[in-house]
């Protein structure tokens, strides 16, 4: 059945003022330190992947919630110029658009959040038509959106029940708790997890270090069908229950990583619902996530379809 969109995503979407390099300590007691660059830019894990997706070539639209402010606004004009249907992006006149400032230092960069229309975000805010109408469903940010991730269970359950696959990248949970009962609600019902190497580990109970990624990627792709996880600079790696996939990293000299994890989810969806393998589609996603860190913010450098195949030759997956 023809669908009107190749991915639906659902989540968060806020202006990021990304600031740094530091280099030194970041100080109170109202000292002032100069950094060589400021930007402001579209922030949001699902934001970012859905602005990826677009312009590696996928029909996306996107649901979620802004304010009704200057900075919703902003959101939504630059969700649309990079072509993100907004017809789901929902105005809540009661809170305010979210804002994300990220302050880098060397490779690293610390994330302060005000959470604003975030927590109303859920999945009532998704028309029951937009589900039936997409082949992929995709959502980020589980722990910032706890009515999302209360209802997230049911909506991916429609969605399958529609002929869609899903998937999910909870991100960071502030809190620390990891919850593992919300987390097996919405794992039953997702195809493809998408943490980084912490989360990963986080995710499947493990200690968190080098040592443990490939381990805690095998407990979870007992939990969902496929995992892939992003590994910095190690590469990222997936796996499917069977076998273990790894790719290297792609070298870039990087501006900053902000939202590159977030690229890494697009390339790797898109390149399965363009029914790419799933070593070649980690491949691939390593590749938009390096790619992505060449400017400023998220999405200014997120790479077409073309110039990701470009870079792809040389990146290998193996069985490991």
């Amino acid at each position: 059945m023809p669908r009107d969109f190749d991915l639906l995503v659902v989540g968060d979407a806020n202006p990021d003022v990304v600031v740094g390099p530091l280099t030194e300590p970041l100080a109170f007691g109202q000292r002032e330190l100069l950094v060589d660059s400021g930007t402001m830019t579209l922030g949001g894990s699902a934001a970012i992947t859905a602005c990826g997706a677009a312009r590696l070539g996928l029909r996306v639209a996107f649901a979620g919630r802004v304010g009704d402010d200057h900075a919703g606004s902003y959101v939504r004009d630059r969700l649309a110029a990079r072509g993100v249907n907004v017809d789901a992006l929902r105005t809540d006149d009661t809170l305010p658009t979210p804002l994300t400032v990220c302050v880098t230092r060397g490779g690293d960069r610390a994330v302060l959040t005000a959470p604003g229309t975030l927590p109303a975000v859920s999945a009532a805010d998704v028309p029951e038509r937009l589900v039936g109408s997409v082949r992929h469903v995709h959502t980020g940010s589980f722990f910032l959106m706890p009515r999302l991730a209360a209802g997230l269970p049911g909506l991916f359950a429609a969605a399958r029940a529609a002929g869609a696959t899903t998937s999910l990248d909870t991100n960071d949970d502030p809190a620390g708790r990891w919850d593992p009962a919300a987390l097996a609600g919405v794992l039953a019902h997702t195809d493809v997890l998408l943490p980084n190497a912490d989360e990963a580990c986080r995710l499947a109970g493990r200690p968190t270090g080098p040592s443990q990624v490939a381990e805690a990627a095998r407990v979870l792709a007992r939990r969902v069908p496929l995992v892939a996880v992003k590994n910095g600079a190690d590469g990222a790696l997936c796996a499917d229950g069977t076998t273990l996939l790894s790719t290297g990293a792609v070298p870039v000299q990087p501006s900053d990583t902000v939202g590159a994890g977030d690229s890494f989810d697009a390339g790797f969806l898109t390149a399965l619902l363009n029914g790419l393998p799933a070593g070649d589609a980690l491949a691939l996603a390593a590749v938009c996530g390096a790619l992505s860190t060449r400017r400023p913010g998220g999405t200014d450098a997120q790479p077409s379809w073309d110039e990701a195949l470009s870079h792809l030759d040389p990146q290998k997956a193996g069985a490991s």
